[in-house]
């Protein structure tokens, strides 16, 4: 027959059901810790894994943007230079273009002037024959006449006179239609620069060594004498149902 059971033993389970639950609860403990421990162990691993990484990633990008950044400012900076040479390649171009330019108009403008004096040397011994023939009975010739007054100028080529009629006469090398134009509105300003003429009857005249095609019968229709070359002198060729306009 079994012996009964007293409070003692079931003290003794009881601190023995207790003392396995607390070496039960220490392991569970001890491995939830380790464990746990584990796992941030894990996470500190691949945190710092990923920091690193990201570290890694940020570098390289601020590499990227560094370099790119360097590279806009050396592609901006020799843009600049290439701009910079170019504009003043440009200038100096510019600059012997218009020294070209400037002594060539010189040279031109010399030789017209040259060639205009000419014309004059060869139209004025003839001016008083040429008019008086034609009736305008001119007595004194005057080469180059010029006037200055009140911010007005004006040169007349060859100016003629007599007491009460005169001839302006404009020479040219090759005479144009521009010539012409630029001549006709000189004889309606001509009383205003030279006013003692004012009471004069004023008859135009263009002279050339060469007359553009056509040029001399506009000039015929605008009531103005034209002047060539014939052998060695000149005549006036103008024919006689010509009636000149005057000023």
């Amino acid at each position: 027959m079994s012996d009964p059971v007293t409070i003692e033993d079931i003290y003794q389970l009881f601190r023995t059901s207790a003392e396995e639950y607390d070496r039960r609860a220490a392991e569970s403990k001890a491995e939830y810790d380790r464990r746990a421990a584990e796992s941030k162990a894990e996470y500190d691993r691949r945190a710092a894994e990923s920091k690193a990484e990201y570290d890694r990633h940020r570098a390289e990008i601020e590499s990227i943007l560094a370099q790119s950044k360097l590279e806009s400012e050396n592609y901006r900076a020799e843009t600049q230079r290439m701009l910079a040479e170019s504009k003043l390649e440009r200038d100096r171009s510019m600059a012997k273009l218009e020294r070209t330019v400037e002594r060539t108009s010189k040279a031109v403008d010399s030789l017209t002037t040259r060639w205009g004096r000419f014309v004059e040397e060869l139209v004025e011994p003839a001016v008083l024959r040429l008019f008086q023939e034609k009736g305008i009975d001119i007595k004194e010739v005057y080469p180059r006449a010029r006037v200055k007054r009140q911010g007005m100028a004006m040169e007349i080529d060859i100016l003629a006179v007599d007491e009460t009629d005169l001839v302006l006469v404009e020479c040219k090398s090759r005479l144009s239609q521009d010539d012409v134009d630029e001549f006709l509105e000189k004889l309606t300003r001509f009383k205003i620069a030279f006013p003692h003429y004012k009471n004069y009857q004023a008859y135009g005249a263009v002279a050339g060594i060469e007359i553009n095609e056509g040029i001399d019968g506009y000039a015929y229709k605008k009531g103005l004498f034209v002047i060539k070359p014939s052998g060695d002198t000149v005549t006036i060729i103008n024919d006689a149902d010509f009636q000149p306009q005057t000023w």
